[in-house]
């Protein structure tokens, strides 16, 4: 049997129908994460209001209920697995935001230089363990499972790319590898989640992971391509982070396979740290524009974004498989 696949929108894909999509539930999910971010040690819910308020589009926790709503899910349930979700994102945030030394978060002054790296590390870890406290709430041992799975395997991926980290050597199958870890694993467990709770079969489950799992991948690819092709007000950080820190990013991959011997022997220098300054970051975005880098990253994220879409197609088609289309296509289109 041939799968229906929803059509790439003709205008330019935005989140508006997921947002609408999700706003009641978002809601609900909201006053969660407001409610458990609170503590009776003042830096706490100081530190963790500055990024969980700081403009994120909260994806993630979206793709639950969105998930959930795909599969007519009727419940309430999925309202603290959401919150959990997002809790983990914002607990890797802020560990990742001390580990790669980031000055910048959503636009504004990342956490760790406001408030140091010793309360970032802290108070992400109190973030893990009132999503671990949401989780055991819900009673299911199947959600506890596929979450702290994601959560470990986040941690293998992080730690992945730090030992990838200035090797120039680094492939596209192991940059992927380590961006489906840390990125696209909390995806798929946020997706595949709406199904468990609505006790769907393992088709449904598989789809929605499988959707979540190619967004992820997607969403990351653009997320390294930006580096390369937007400013900082667009995107929220500094541009050219990942350059300066020798992270082995697909655009850089590209680049280096495609360049000639004089232009490998600059990226050789780069990715060790040793050319670093703002012409080095010129010249390597002009070597990535040499050689089409980005679109050929935005390509990539493409088909994953198309994969994801496929994956959901077994469902019936209405407002929940729309906008969760329509999610998948505005990963890939996105500037910021």
């Amino acid at each position: 049997m041939t799968a229906d696949v929803v059509p790439l929108p003709r205008r330019r894909p935005t989140l508006d129908p997921m947002l609408a999509l999700t706003a009641h539930g978002m809601n609900a999910v909201n006053a969660v994460i407001l409610e458990r971010m609170q503590s009776d040690i003042p830096l706490i819910p100081r530190l963790a209001g500055h990024l969980i308020s700081g403009g994120g589009k909260r994806l993630r926790p979206m793709l639950t209920l969105a998930g959930a709503d795909l599969v007519g899910y009727q419940g309430a349930r999925h309202h603290k697995l959401a919150a959990a979700v997002e809790f983990i994102h914002t607990a890797t945030l802020l560990h990742d935001d001390v580990v790669d030394g980031s000055e910048l978060r959503r636009g504004k002054a990342a956490a760790n230089i406001i408030f140091g790296n010793p309360a970032t590390v802290l108070v992400g870890d109190f973030l893990f363990s009132r999503a671990f406290e949401l989780m055991t709430e819900d009673g299911s041992l199947k959600v506890l499972k596929i979450l702290s799975s994601a959560s470990a395997i986040i941690a293998e991926g992080e730690v992945s790319q730090l030992t990838a980290q200035r090797q120039i050597e680094t492939s596209e199958e192991r940059y992927l590898q380590i961006i489906g870890a840390k990125t696209a694993a909390l995806f798929a467990a946020a997706s595949r989640i709406g199904a468990v709770v609505a006790e769907c079969g393992e088709r449904e489950e598989q789809a929605l992971d499988d959707y979540g799992r190619n967004l992820g991948v997607a969403f990351q690819l653009v997320d390294d391509a930006i580096d390369y092709d937007s400013d900082a007000a667009e995107m929220g950080k500094d541009r050219g982070d990942d350059f300066r820190e020798g992270k082995m990013t697909l655009p850089v991959i590209f680049a280096y396979a495609r360049g000639t011997p004089e232009e490998r022997k600059f990226w050789q220098a780069a990715i060790a740290g040793h050319r670093t300054s703002d012409d080095d970051l010129a010249e390597a975005i002009a070597l990535i524009g040499k050689y089409d880098a980005v679109e050929a990253t935005r390509e990539r994220a493409r088909h994953f974004a198309a994969r994801a879409v496929d994956a959901i197609s077994i469902f019936p088609d209405g407002k929940a498989r729309a906008a969760m289309a329509e999610a998948a296509h505005f990963a890939v289109a996105r500037g910021y």
